[in-house]
């Protein structure tokens, strides 16, 4: 994963890890990898990992159990939540590009729509 200097990691992991369990690869009521081995992956100090890994459970995507680890949260009426929050965020750049490219809606929605069709041939 390449890291945006302008943001905070731990900001850049936690988004990385709640797409993680909104598409599924870390699946609902899954243990999750510990903060070393993340930490080791991601090339990041652990403290930075434990700190996402803190705001996801605030956020009710985790939760800790102190003899047997980290695990995705059960809930997944909030995982999809999480999911179409991502989609909405990436949305609103494609909506602010077009606007800045002066495109307008039906034609941004047909090029989508276009494009779409090629990816899944």
């Amino acid at each position: 994963m390449e890291f945006d200097n302008n943001r905070p990691i731990y900001i850049q992991l936690l988004e990385e890890f709640k797409l993680k369990i909104s598409s599924g690869q870390w699946k609902s009521g899954e243990k999750m990898d510990t903060v070393r081995n993340l930490a080791e992956s991601y090339m990041v100090n652990p403290n930075t990992v434990q700190r996402a890994l803190q705001e996801l459970e605030r956020e009710g995507l985790a939760k800790s159990n102190r003899t047997s680890g980290r695990f995705v949260t059960d809930d997944k009426k909030l995982i999809k939540e999480i999911g179409k929050s991502a989609f909405y965020k990436s949305c609103d750049e494609l909506i602010d590009l077009a606007k800045k490219l002066d495109i307008e809606k039906e034609e941004a929605i047909k090029v989508l729509d276009e494009y779409w069709r090629e990816e899944d041939e």
